[in-house]
C-alpha cells in the first residue's frame, strides 16, 4: 500500500513590523487604522506618551532623537518606518533626521514616510505652489524641514514626503486663541491658508507607505481656500466664540510678536493634484466646512453610553 506523505506545514509568519518615530495624535490615528496588520512600534519621550500608544494597540519604545544613545533599539527594528516627529529645536540643520537615519538599518525593500512642512515653500504672495515649485523657506524652522527632506529622500530609504500644512480637527482648533482676542490682519490684507484634517493626514501617510513612489513629494491639502481671518470666524461661529479683531499691519506687528508674524507674513495656495492622483485618495473632509460640519454633529450627538 502507497504511503501518502502530507505536506509539511508552511511556518506562520509574524506581521510585519511598523516603527512610528513621533507618536503622537496622527501616529495614533495610524495606530488603530493598522494594528491588525502590522505589529506597530511607537517611539515617544515620555511615559504619559507610552501609556497612550500601548492603550492604542502599539509597543511603546522611549527614544529621545535628541540622544543619539537612546536610539540604539531603533536599528533593524522595522522594515516600515513613519517619521512624524518635529524638527530639531535650533538651527538651519535638522539633528533630528540625521540622528535618526544614523540609528537605522535600511532593509532593501525599506519604506520611510516623512512629514514635512508646506512651510519650504516660503510666501509667494498669494500665489499657487507644487510639488515641483522651487523651495523658498524664510524661517529657520522651514529650514531644518527642507534640510531633513533632503537627507531622507538621498538616504537608502529614499523617503516619501509628504508636504503639511495647518492640522486641525475637533480637538485641534484654536480656540484659546480666539479666547485670547488674537487680532488677524485686514481682509485686504489677509494671508491664504491651506488645512488638513488630522484624520485625512493619518490616511494620506498609511497611502504614501503603500503607494507613494521612492523619494517623491506630496502636498497633503484639502481643497480649503480661506484666508487667515475667514477660517478663524468659521472655527468662532462653531464655537460660539467672538471673531477675532482686524487690524491693520503696522498694529499687528506690534501686537503680535516675531513667532505669530512669520506665519502672517506668508501666503500661499497649495496644490494637492498628486494627493488625489498618485496617492488615490478621497478626502472625508474636503474642505474645513465638512470638517467643522461633522464635529458639529458629533457634539451634537447623544451619547449611547450608559
Amino acid at each position: 500500500m502507497a504511503t501518502v506523505c502530507a505536506p509539511r506545514p508552511r511556518p506562520r509568519l509574524g506581521r510585519p513590523r511598523l516603527l512610528i518615530v513621533g507618536c503622537g495624535d496622527i501616529g495614533l490615528r495610524i495606530v488603530a487604522r493598522l494594528r491588525g496588520r502590522f505589529r506597530i512600534v511607537g517611539a515617544v519621550l515620555s511615559a504619559a506618551s507610552a501609556a497612550a500608544v500601548r492603550a492604542a494597540g502599539a509597543t511603546p519604545l522611549i527614544a529621545d532623537l535628541d540622544r543619539r544613545a537612546s536610539l540604539a533599539r531603533l536599528a533593524g527594528l522595522a522594515a516600515r518606518v513613519l517619521m512624524l516627529a518635529p524638527t530639531s529645536a535650533e538651527g538651519e540643520r535638522d539633528d533630528h533626521a540625521r540622528h535618526l537615519l544614523a540609528a537605522l538599518r535600511a532593509p532593501r525593500a525599506g519604506r520611510l514616510v516623512y512629514l514635512s512642512t508646506t512651510g519650504v515653500y516660503g510666501d509667494r504672495a498669494g500665489a499657487w505652489v507644487e510639488e515641483t515649485s522651487a523651495p523658498r523657506p524664510r524661517t529657520a524652522r522651514a529650514r531644518r524641514r527642507l534640510d531633513a527632506e533632503r537627507r531622507l529622500r538621498a538616504s537608502a530609504w529614499h523617503a516619501r514626503v509628504l508636504r503639511v500644512p495647518g492640522i486641525y480637527a475637533a480637538e485641534r482648533l484654536p480656540l484659546e486663541r480666539l479666547r485670547a482676542a488674537l487680532p488677524v490682519p485686514l481682509p485686504a490684507q489677509d494671508v491664504v491658508t491651506n488645512h488638513i484634517h488630522a484624520e485625512d493626514l493619518a490616511r494620506a501617510t498609511i497611502a504614501a507607505l503603500f503607494r507613494g513612489r521612492p523619494a517623491r513629494v506630496v502636498n497633503v491639502v484639502d481643497h480649503t481656500e480661506l484666508t487667515l481671518g475667514a477660517y478663524l470666524d468659521r472655527v468662532a461661529e462653531h464655537a460660539g466664540l467672538a471673531r477675532p479683531p482686524r487690524l491693520p499691519w503696522e498694529a499687528l506687528r506690534a501686537a503680535a510678536g516675531p513667532l505669530r508674524m512669520s506665519f502672517l507674513e506668508e501666503s500661499r495656495r497649495v496644490r494637492n493634484t498628486r494627493l488625489l492622483r498618485e496617492l488615490r485618495l478621497r478626502l472625508r473632509y474636503p474642505d474645513v466646512a465638512a470638517g467643522l460640519a461633522a464635529a458639529a454633529q458629533a457634539s451634537n450627538s447623544p451619547s449611547t453610553d450608559r
